[in-house]
């Protein structure tokens, strides 16, 4: 059965991040609050869990789970080939709400789905969010809702969703946005804007002027 814990209480939260932890660490599958909407999350590097959580949600493998860290410095063990540009942008944008799709390490032994060689990673606004990843390293973390249905912005909605298929459920209350992260392809030459979200092409060309939009 689900346990779920409030992060706006301090001993709650204690104890919620611990079992939340442990949780991942066993394979198992967690709900966390960013700064965008509510997230389903995995280890990145357990195929199971990921696996599960794809099930979880109803997708499939031709839509792959980004992954998101603690500290722009883990990017050093994930992603190759990250361009100065790319840098600039996290420089610039993280922690918050910019998906960066770099080519990740060849090394790596994980299975996000059909990924083609790279990854979709970001760095988010929140302290619960930056506390868990900090604790247990990358995590596969997808919006908390079943496909086709709408991001949840509270931790009701998602376990109105997700129900027991999910361990912990940290509730940090309402999410501060409900638009979700821009997404920005930077394993090119040219960096290219594959969804605009919460930050708009022209707040991004401030750092990056050659910045293309995909059609």
């Amino acid at each position: 059965m689900a346990r779920r814990y409030d992060t706006n209480d301090a001993t709650d939260r204690v104890t919620g991040l611990r079992e939340a932890a442990s949780a991942v660490r066993r394979g198992e599958l967690v709900v966390l609050p960013t700064d965008t909407v509510y997230g389903i999350g995995a280890d990145a590097f357990s195929s199971e869990a990921v696996g599960d959580l794809l099930a979880a949600k109803g997708r499939g493998r031709t839509m792959p789970t980004p992954v998101l860290i603690g500290s722009p410095n883990t990017l050093h063990g994930l992603v190759t080939n990250f361009s100065e540009m790319a840098w600039d942008l996290v420089d610039a944008f993280w922690p918050g709400a910019l998906t960066l799709v770099a080519k990740h390490q060849p090394s790596l032994q994980w299975d996000l789905g059909d990924t083609r060689g790279t990854v979709a990673v970001r760095m988010p606004l929140h302290p619960v969010a930056i506390e868990l990843l900090t604790e247990v390293g990358p995590m596969a973390v997808s919006s908390a809702n079943l496909t086709g249905h709408p991001a949840p912005e509270n931790c009701d909605e998602a376990q109105g969703m997700l129900g027991d298929s999910v361990s912990v459920y940290l509730d940090g209350g309402p999410t501060p946005a409900n638009v979700p992260s821009s997404i920005v392809d930077v394993s090119r030459d040219v960096p290219v804007l594959l969804r605009e979200g919460a930050l708009l092409a022209d707040e991004l060309r401030k750092v990056v002027p050659d910045l293309e939009v995909a059609n």
